[in-house]
């Protein structure tokens, strides 16, 4: 592999609240995936965030992936993180260039560029949107890029999150997580274009 590593991130949210507002619902769930494999962090919400905090700052710098992460997963970490009184390593500056498919995520404006200690943030789902959305004219879901690429995701119900056993849980997220960096991965010969920018608080 050439280049900096590339580092899938994914997140699960409560459902039995409005899962989609970072006031009410806490993370229940967060995957990173790695070239060596999989990791889950699950547990109260706090230790949660300390442990994947902690297991970004150890890893070399490389390329943080997520699928629509610039404005979902990454300002949702950060505001509970701040609720929950525990400091991250994530930097947040708000983007105005990007537009928006749907409203933005409660609390805030927009989306963002980012990075995570040194790890830079490219969002998947913006380059794909970007090109294969536009000439296919499709759905440009983790879900449907990865089925159209040949990859089987594991599928639940997303309003039900809160319903799943734990190891169904684990499986979805890491599913989630693996599938973000494989797709990112797979457009490497042009994916630094669409990397965030250095940014400075």
């Amino acid at each position: 592999m050439t280049g900096p590593a590339v580092y899938g991130l994914d997140i699960e949210t409560d459902t039995s609240v409005d899962g989609l507002d970072p006031a009410v619902s806490p993370v229940v769930s967060a995957a990173l995936s790695t070239a060596d494999g999989d990791e889950v962090f699950g547990g109260p919400e706090p230790a949660l965030l300390a442990a994947l905090d902690a297991r970004l700052r150890s890893l070399d710098p490389g390329i943080l992936a997520t699928w629509n992460g610039a404005a979902f997963d990454l300002p949702f970490l950060a505001d509970r993180a701040a609720i929950a009184g525990v400091p991250l390593g994530l930097r947040l500056v708000p983007d105005p260039t990007v537009v928006l498919s749907r409203g933005p995520l409660a609390g805030h404006a927009g989306a963002y560029r980012a990075w995570w200690y040194g790890h830079r943030h490219l969002d998947g789902y913006r380059m794909y949107r970007g090109d294969v959305g536009r000439v296919l004219h499709i759905s440009c879901s983790l879900k449907t890029i990865a089925r159209l690429v040949g990859l089987t995701p594991v599928e639940v119900d997303r309003e039900r999150i809160h319903e799943l056993a734990l190891p169904e849980l684990d499986a979805y997220v890491a599913s989630d997580a693996r599938l973000t960096r494989m797709l990112v991965e797979r457009r490497r010969v042009n994916m630094i274009s669409f990397v965030d920018s250095p940014v400075h608080p």
